[in-house]
């Protein structure tokens, strides 16, 4: 399967699982802008409910994404199942009933009852995927994305994606593709309030930032992609620290 058919397939069994519960199924992240690659992306969802989940269709709900781990790609699932009163209108930062990613997967494979026991909390990227959802969200099952989503405030979104960014200049050699893109696309959004996915996000950064920092960006989008592995290395404590700059200069502003 493909991660279009793992979706449908993923949504067709939670309506079996959790029946009139399930008030719609939505996708965001690359897939939902049309970026997805097998090697580097993750299949992003969100399930809403009508009523708090029972233990028994928490763990019926991780289970089935254990079963398919084989047929994913290898960052596989990310998906949070959220009660639809939180979200109309929207709460930060966002309770959730369940949340699974490759994260938690040895965990839930050890102890999936107790996981599910205890997998729930408020998680702030939720505000961040609620956005993506109003900008490009995909519905595979239930209510229009706009009938059952409030608006994410500007100041919830950019919490929310500075969160993320936070500790750049001490991780971005850790983890030099994701954050390097994913500075572009949050300056992106403080300076032009665009909202983007990671890719697209270093595309801005080839149109808009100095022309010294292309290589690095243009290696980023190339590692990303797959095409090539990641080799610009020399620049990147520089370029956080400078990114981390101008999204703060920009934030003052915006």
């Amino acid at each position: 399967m493909n991660e279009r058919e793992l979706l449908q397939h993923v949504c067709l069994a939670y309506q079996k699982i959790l029946g009139k519960k399930l008030v719609g199924f939505y996708v965001h992240g690359s897939i939902a802008f049309g970026c997805f690659h097998w090697a580097t992306g993750d299949i992003d969802f969100l399930a809403m409910v009508g009523a708090p989940l029972r233990q028994d269709e928490k763990e019926a709900l991780i289970r089935l994404l254990l079963d398919l781990s084989d047929s994913t790609p290898p960052k596989g699932f990310e998906m949070s199942v959220i009660l639809q009163q939180v979200c109309n209108p929207f709460v930060y930062p966002t309770p959730f009933e369940l949340h699974f990613s490759n994260t938690h997967k040895s965990r839930a494979e050890a102890d999936l009852p107790g996981f599910c026991r205890t997998m729930n909390g408020t998680d702030p990227d939720l505000a961040a995927h609620v956005t993506v959802l109003h900008s490009a969200g995909l519905t595979l099952y239930g209510q229009a994305i706009p009938a059952v989503f409030g608006e994410v405030p500007r100041a919830c979104y950019v919490d929310s994606i500075l969160a993320d960014v936070n500790g750049a200049a001490a991780e971005i050699a850790d983890n030099p593709v994701y954050i390097t893109l994913n500075l572009c696309r949050v300056l992106a959004y403080v300076t032009d309030g665009a909202v983007l996915s990671k890719e697209q996000g270093g595309s801005w950064g080839l149109s808009h930032l100095p022309q010294a920092y292309h290589p690095l960006l243009s290696n980023a989008l190339g590692a990303y992609r797959g095409t090539e592995g990641f080799t610009q290395t020399t620049l990147l404590s520089a370029f956080a620290a400078d990114m981390t700059a101008r999204i703060r200069t920009a934030q003052q502003s915006f």
